[in-house]
This record gives C-alpha cells, sequence and structure tokens, in this order.
C-alpha cells in the first residue's frame, strides 16, 4: 500500500489507543456488517485502502473530525517530527530563492522519485510469487 494508507492506518491505531478503544470495538461502533477486529487491522496496519466511506464510519466510531484524524504531527515521534518540520521548513526557504519554473521542475522530478520509492517499496513489501 502507499505510504498515505499507513500514515492514515497509524494515526487511526494513535487515535484508538488514545480513546482506550479495543480493535473490535472501533469495529462495532462502526454499525457495518463486514467490520471486524481483521479489518481494522489491516486499515491500521495499512494493508486495507480505505475509501472516505470507511474513513467517515472510523472517525465517528473514533468520535474524530476530520481535523484530528489528519493531524499525523501528534502519532509521531516528536522529536522524528520535529526534525522532519525542520528540514522541510528549510528547504521551503530554498525554494522560494528560485524561479517559478525551477521550482516547478524541482516539484515534477520529486513526484517521480517519490514514485519509484512507493514502487520500489511495494515491490519489496509484496515480493512477486
Amino acid at each position: 500500500m502507499s505510504e498515505l494508507s499507513e500514515l492514515i492506518g497509524k494515526q487511526i491505531r494513535f487515535l484508538r489507543n488514545k480513546k482506550g478503544l479495543k480493535q473490535d470495538q472501533v469495529a462495532e461502533r462502526t454499525g457495518r456488517e463486514g467490520y471486524n477486529k481483521s479489518r481494522i487491522s489491516k486499515i491500521e496496519s495499512g494493508k486495507e485502502n480505505v475509501t472516505l466511506e470507511t474513513l467517515e464510519l472510523i472517525m465517528h466510531a473514533l468520535d474524530v473530525t476530520p481535523q484530528e484524524l489528519f493531524d499525523f504531527g501528534k502519532s509521531q515521534d516528536p522529536l522524528v517530527y520535529q526534525n522532519k518540520q525542520e528540514i522541510v521548513e528549510s528547504y521551503k526557504y530554498m525554494l522560494m530563492e528560485r524561479e517559478l519554473e525551477e521550482i516547478r521542475y524541482i516539484v515534477r522530478t520529486s513526484q517521480d522519485l517519490f514514485g519509484t520509492i512507493d514502487s520500489t517499496r511495494s515491490q519489496n513489501t509484496h515480493p512477486a510469487k
């Protein structure tokens, strides 16, 4: 799965633990058939691609807002998060000194690089049989 799926899954696990809930309790709170401990586990581990409808059900089950669900900084190690923030901020300042076309080129190149990294991760996570 994608890095975003893993990040959302970690956030769901973080929020569930913060609320003192077990996976089967979250599944039950969705009020839908097909939601069980196993499915919540797959979502939390980033192994199941979630739809917006599923995210809404889980937000309701956890009693959280979209802002809480997507506030990824709280679920990460604070030191790691701070280091990432500092690096991103310094990169932002470097970009601001560049011409617009150079920034567009850097963004396109970065997107290609991230796609390659994600593809490689996916292949390593799900090796061919």
